[in-house]
């Protein structure tokens, strides 16, 4: 089983590399980029019969540092 978990800081949390890319993207003539967002992706090959409970359990212990950002789960 595969598991993909999006990882993004929250709203309101500074994001020092989102901000160098919009900037980047502005000195490369890309005017109309007015914020950019950077997260993660982290795929998981899951022995079958790994619930969901465990994957949320992952990502609170270790994968996505919860006091400042959010992640979304797709299992598949």
């Amino acid at each position: 089983m595969k598991a993909r978990v999006y990882v993004m800081l929250k709203n309101g949390v500074l994001d020092p590399q989102g901000e160098a890319v919009r900037h980047a993207l502005g000195s490369l003539g890309f005017d109309g980029v007015e914020g950019v967002r950077q997260g993660k992706v982290i795929e998981l090959d899951l022995a079958e019969g790994t619930t969901e409970a465990t994957v949320i359990e992952m990502c609170e212990k270790l994968l996505a540092n919860t006091v400042i950002e959010s992640y979304k789960i797709e299992l598949g």
